[in-house]
């Protein structure tokens, strides 16, 4: 206990350091999709390599891949006690539309007890709270309590083809009892919550051609196939006004949950309807109106149109049907279900459903599976454990809409739990303008991570 409170006095006496730690690599534009960012991306994986190696991480380095680095990190303790395995990722969401942005997106900024910058919450403020939990155990114990292994990446937000590849080709490698993933957010700050599922996601792009070329609406209008309407209706006729979406093998596949979940979801008892309301500045939730909403963010499947390209939207008038529109279009998945087989439904639905007179191709850019883990998993109780003991109050267990497909990845290939322990809150506007972090959860945060590190001892069962 002793030890435990000298932890906790180091972390808040060095909480500023941290923080300004923290600004100096939120200050790196590390956007892993844009190509002129690439030395970016680069710069931020040296950055936390570093840190690493300040920490006093004995093996800390850069592996390179075919895309963006990772970073890997390893601390051996004690052959006799756990290893926990850290992922996050150093990679941020462009800063589009940065006109909405009420400070630079990439000049960290305090206001109001929260660090604004694009990456803040989503994922290096998680991370820079894990580092200071590591260093912590080691200034003041002189040693980690189990076995570290840090593994880093770049490109999250852009696919994760490189790690998804490595942690393929290296089981053995990345070998551990358990995964500890702090890229989550809690429901609300006075409320913790640990992620026992994500659903995966299925990111498409529908390519719709009619005539050979732009036509004149005049002299075409009314017997020309117009690309950008057909996307319309073929989008309609895939999910409806409803919410409901019409692939008949993705309607069957769903799977069930239990009667205590289900509950849950029905009562709400922490107001996340209204809270989620709030949030987006809507007086009402869209979607299917058969299942609470709680459940359709957790467990059911989701149709979305992320943008349609195509003819004219410049300032002016050009009366032009054009030849050819584009849509973006992504699933999320409840876990269980493969997203390429998901993508053949799909394709089919899209042939099935599509006006006639145009032609149109489905193209798969990116696929992950969905995550569930038990909620009396032994790392999952231990987590539990260290949130009440820091937030004074028993966390709940939420499936997340999001989707994180190294989560599943690493429970089917290395076959152990995986704690998805997040600090992030619902407002903090993560992938859009202002993303923020909250001081509070960043300090709240260390502490609960000190604190798990230490019930992942031999003493208690392996989670693994």
């Amino acid at each position: 206990m002793t030890s435990a409170i000298t932890r906790n006095k180091y972390l808040d006496d060095n909480q500023n350091r941290f923080i300004e730690q923290l600004m100096e690599w939120l200050a790196i534009p590390s956007i892993s999709t844009l190509s002129e960012h690439k030395d970016d991306v680069r710069n931020a994986a040296d950055w936390v390599r570093n840190r690493l190696a300040e920490i006093g991480f004995p093996t800390s380095r850069i592996i390179a891949t075919t895309g963006h680095p990772l970073v890997f990190a390893e601390w051996q303790v004690d052959d006799r006690q756990p290893a926990l395995l850290i992922y996050g990722h150093y990679d941020v969401q462009p800063v589009d539309p940065i006109e909405q942005w009420n400070s630079p997106p990439f000049q960290p900024t305090i206001r109001a007890g929260n660090i604004y910058c694009r990456g803040a919450s989503d994922d290096k403020g998680q991370i820079m709270l894990v580092l200071a939990a590591l260093e912590a155990w080691i200034k003041v114990d002189g040693a980690l309590p189990v076995n570290i292994k840090i593994l880093l990446e770049g490109e999250e937000e852009a696919g994760g083809a490189s790690i998804a590849a490595y942690v393929q080709e290296n089981p053995e490698h990345l070998r551990a009892d358990a995964v500890l993933i702090c890229d989550t957010h809690m429901v609300r700050a006075d409320q913790p919550s640990l992620v026992t599922g994500l659903r995966g996601v299925l990111y498409t792009e529908i390519a719709v051609t009619g005539a050979k070329t732009d036509l004149h609406s005049g002299s075409y209008g009314g017997v020309a196939p117009n690309p950008i309407h057909a996307l319309c209706v073929l989008i309609s006729r895939l999910k409806g006004e409803d919410g409901v979406i019409h692939i008949p093998e993705l309607a069957s596949a769903i799977p069930a949950a239990g009667a205590a979940e289900k509950l849950f979801w029905q009562e709400d008892p922490l107001h996340i309807e209204k809270a989620l309301c709030t949030e987006m500045g809507v007086t009402e939730l869209a979607g299917e109106k058969d299942y609470p909403p709680l459940e359709r963010i957790g467990l059911r499947p989701t149709l979305e149109v992320h943008g349609i390209r195509g003819g004219f939207t410049a300032e002016g008038a050009k009366t032009v049907i054009p030849a050819s529109a584009v849509a973006k279009i992504s699933l999320r998945l409840p876990a269980g279900l493969e997203p390429n087989e998901v993508f053949g439904w799909l394709d089919k639905a899209v042939q099935r459903h599509m006006p006639a007179g145009h032609i149109v191709q489905v193209t798969n850019l990116h696929a992950g599976k969905g995550f569930y883990i038990p909620p009396g998993a032994p790392a999952l109780l231990a987590a539990a454990d260290a949130l009440e003991s820091i937030y004074g109050k028993t966390p709940v267990f939420m499936r997340e809409g999001g989707s994180i497909p190294i989560a599943s990845l690493f429970n089917e290939v290395l076959n152990v739990p995986v704690v998805l322990m997040g600090f992030g809150l619902p407002d903090d506007t993560i992938h859009a303008p202002n993303e923020k972090f909250s001081l509070e959860q960043f300090r709240k945060g260390m502490k609960t991570v000190a604190d798990f590190l230490g019930r992942l001892t031999c003493g208690q069962e392996h989670a693994g």
